[in-house]
């Protein structure tokens, strides 16, 4: 028994939908100051989530300026830090492939090395921090 197929304006909005769900895009006016990220995170929930434990174990260590936070029952997410510490943004990956996560990780400006050992070049300690506006390009800050 075939059931009929649901109208096409409808496969688009479920499509958006699930686009929406998945895909992370960032508001660079709450990001001002954005200098790090740190991704909390229970191993439990990670066995159940192969994307994001491959992301968790294999590629964050890649990344300049970006932690692991073991937290009992906490589902997975990136939280994007200040200067200070203060919490921007929180980013859920539960629904993530690891792909999407590295794409938004290097959007939002995160160095990645190519061996966790490998020194990180100067022009991207402060990554992934940006200059304000109009200010002068200083390398001594």
């Amino acid at each position: 028994m075939h059931l009929p197929l649901p109208p096409p304006p409808l496969l688009l909005l479920l499509a958006a939908l699930a686009a929406a769900v998945t895909t992370f895009r960032p508001d660079w006016n709450r990001l001002h100051g954005l200098a790090r990220a740190r991704v909390e995170t229970c191993g439990g929930q990670l066995n159940r989530l192969k994307e994001v434990k491959a992301f968790v174990t294999q590629d964050i260590p890649l990344y300049h300026n970006m932690v692991m936070k073991h937290l009992p029952g906490a589902d997975p997410e990136l939280v994007l830090l200040g200067h200070r510490y203060e919490e921007l943004e929180r980013i859920p990956l539960s629904e993530m492939t690891r792909e999407e996560i590295n794409e938004l990780v290097q959007e939002l400006g995160f160095y990645r090395k190519a061996a966790p050992d490998e020194p990180v070049p100067p022009e991207y300690l402060r990554a992934p921090a940006r200059p304000d506006e109009g200010a002068p390009a200083r390398a001594d800050l």
